[in-house]
Parts: structure tokens; C-alpha cells; sequence
């Protein structure tokens, strides 16, 4: 892991990016880590463009600001590649991971010349899958905490079973459908470049 690793989250309120950037800090952080994670608020409203930030470290984060050159992106909703630039500062050994039903013959060209890798997951085929509902967050948190190697995976999906048990104690049926969009996310992600 590197010493820092700072992530930014692109989505549309309502589709749980703040959310996702929240659970990874809370996971991280039950995971022995020093994180930060916050939401950057404006005047959002449900759909309208939204960020949220992610700092994880094994060392004291001693920095305390909006994160300006991330190490990787997470785009929850890939409408926001037409109108957020979306890879403003993104660190060229880091890498991008999109939400999207698209080839990546058309999701690369919308990226600005970005060369740094890139992942695309299919988040509502993973959850209409295992949890019905288009919740995208959940395997999208599952895929960047693959791609981003913050923590074990074996780490992440323990802290994971025991939030979301503790979240969900009366509905066993959501604690089970996201658990499996986490495991099946981390098998759908895929690199295509």
C-alpha cells in the first residue's frame, strides 16, 4: 500500500457515492487504518452532480483539505463523463473506475487524454443480481477497494459483514444480497487499459 491513498468519488445524489466514501473510511479505519472521509456539500440536490473524498493511510494523516490529485477515481454514474472532468488531476499511476454499460471504446474517449489505467464495472448487473434494486455504491466499493489495494480483501469483506450486520440486524435479506454484490463486484471489475 502506498503511504497515502487518496480517492475521490463522482455521483448523483441519491446514488450513494457520499455513502460508499463514508463505509470505506469507517472500514478502513475499524480495519486498524488512519482515514478521513467526507463529502464536499454544495447546493445538491437528488441527481445533481456530487464528490466525496477518501483518505486512507497506516500512518497519521496530518493533511486536511479537498482532495485535488487523487491516486484513483470512482464514477458512480458514467452521465457525469459528459459534464464533470471527472480525471481533473488524477496521478497517472492511479486509476479510474467507472460505473457504465458501455464498451470502453466509448467510455475512453469521454476521459481527456487520461493514460493511467482503467476499470469499468457494470455496478447495476451486479445489484439487480444479488440485490434486486439498483444500488450502485456497493459493488462499486467492492471494486475500487480491488483496484486501489487499500486494504485485504479478506480484511474488507469481514469489516463489511460486521457494519452491515450491525446496519442491517432486522433485514437479513439486505445483509446478504450486499454481501454478495460486494463478493460478485470483485469478480466482475474489469481492467480495460
Amino acid at each position: 500500500m502506498r503511504h497515502l491513498t487518496e480517492i475521490r468519488w463522482h455521483g448523483r445524489g441519491g446514488q450513494g457515492a457520499k455513502t460508499a466514501a463514508l463505509l470505506l473510511a469507517d472500514v478502513a479505519f475499524q480495519a486498524g487504518k488512519q482515514v478521513q472521509g467526507f463529502p464536499e456539500y454544495g447546493p445538491e440536490r437528488m441527481g445533481a452532480p456530487i464528490t466525496a473524498y477518501d483518505r486512507i493511510s497506516d500512518r497519521e494523516i496530518r493533511v486536511h483539505s479537498n482532495i485535488y490529485e487523487p491516486d484513483f477515481v470512482a464514477v458512480v454514474d458514467d452521465t457525469l463523463l459528459h459534464t464533470v472532468d471527472v480525471t481533473a488531476g488524477l496521478k497517472e499511476d492511479g486509476a479510474i473506475l467507472i460505473n457504465t454499460v458501455k464498451p470502453a471504446e466509448e467510455i475512453l474517449p469521454l476521459l481527456k487524454g487520461y493514460a493511467g489505467k482503467v476499470y469499468l464495472l457494470d455496478a447495476g448487473k451486479v445489484c439487480m443480481a444479488t440485490l434486486g434494486k439498483y444500488f450502485p455504491n456497493t459493488p462499486m466499493l467492492a471494486a475500487m477497494v480491488k483496484i486501489s489495494d487499500v486494504m485485504e480483501i479478506d480484511v474488507f469483506l469481514r469489516e463489511m459483514e460486521t457494519s452491515l450486520r450491525h446496519k442491517f440486524a432486522r433485514k437479513p435479506e439486505v445483509l446478504d444480497g450486499n454481501l454478495k454484490a460486494l463478493r460478485l463486484a470483485l469478480e466482475e471489475v474489469k481492467e480495460c487499459r
